[in-house]
């Protein structure tokens, strides 16, 4: 980790703390050097491949680097409240899940913590890992979770540089993630789905679709119909939008709704039209509380393993 740091696209070069709490400059994503862990436990509403029947083994990293105005996971991504962890601690969280027959290690937007990460797969697992992310990498910092990922789950949340630069403050949004995605294949290669139905390796790129921006999913999906051949990446067209973070009725009103059936339908037709041969939908009761992992009490959820 550099002394001043650029390993996300935001390059703040902030002086980060090495621990929570050390005098030190947090930069965008607010997060010290050290990982810090808000929640670790099966999740089972990932997609299938990825879920599966005994659940994806999901370690939820503090900060983020995005702070989208509607983030489902606000409380952790802005916050940065969690549990620190240094590299063994966190194979002991891996090594948890995996003994509650977790299908994979499912790290959730651990970009920021890129180093620690990384050097906590430096011995193989014995079953994949998964890098789940907004899609707003660096290429170099990518780089460093080669042969130590099996499958990367990027979103591409916009093609609209205002939207992105409005909801994420990141204008740049779509050309980052472009590129962050096609870096992603190059490691990984074409997506390879096992007999038992789970994903071994590969990209699935997420889209989230916002209400009233139609537009931009559309656009979405175009490229990634015109930009990947079948068989390469899955795509996943997500309905599961709940007004969240920063949004109310006085805060980007435009977004206080869940996205209408006519919206939905729209999209999906847009996409079973698109020529995309690989991919999910979601149905419309995904589009509940009941979905956002439990972040405030944890250690009460059956479906989490201690972090310490």
């Amino acid at each position: 980790m550099p002394e001043y740091c650029d390993i996300c696209p935001r390059r703040c070069h902030a002086a980060r703390p090495f621990f929570p709490g050390d005098n030190g400059q947090y930069g965008v994503c607010r997060a010290p050097q050290t990982a810090v862990v808000s929640r670790a436990g099966l999740h089972f509403w990932e997609e299938p491949v990825i879920s599966g029947e005994r659940g994806s083994g999901t370690v939820f990293f503090a900060g983020c680097n995005l702070h989208c105005v509607y983030c489902q996971n606000h409380i952790i991504s802005n916050m940065c409240e969690g549990t620190t962890l240094n590299t063994q601690q966190l194979r002991t969280v891996y090594q948890r899940l995996i003994d509650r027959g977790a299908h994979n290690i499912n790290l959730v937007t651990p970009g920021h913590f890129a180093a620690a990460a990384a050097e906590s797969l430096n011995e193989k697992l014995p079953v994949p890992v998964v890098y789940n992310s907004n899609g707003y990498e660096l290429p170099e910092t990518l780089k460093l979770f080669e042969n130590k990922v099996d499958i990367f789950l990027p979103d591409l949340k916009y093609a609209n540089a205002e939207l992105a630069g409005k909801y994420s403050r990141a204008p740049d949004y779509f050309e980052v993630a472009v590129t962050a995605i096609r870096t992603m294949l190059d490691q990984v290669g074409n997506f390879v789905i096992g007999d038992d139905g789970m994903m071994k390796k590969g990209v699935i790129i997420r889209h989230l679709i916002l209400p009233g921006q139609l537009e931009n999913t559309l656009n979405v999906i175009r490229f990634v119909a015109e930009n990947f051949q079948p068989g390469e990446v899955i795509f996943s067209l997500m309905r599961q939008y709940l007004p969240c973070g920063e949004v109310s009725e006085n805060n980007f009103p435009e977004l206080n709704r869940r996205i209408s059936d006519y919206e939905y339908e729209v999209a999906e037709a847009a996409l079973f039209a698109s020529g995309i041969e690989d991919g999910f939908v979601q149905d419309a009761d995904s589009a509940v509380k009941d979905f956002i992992p439990d972040f405030h009490t944890p250690e009460t959820d059956p479906a989490a393993v201690p972090l310490l």
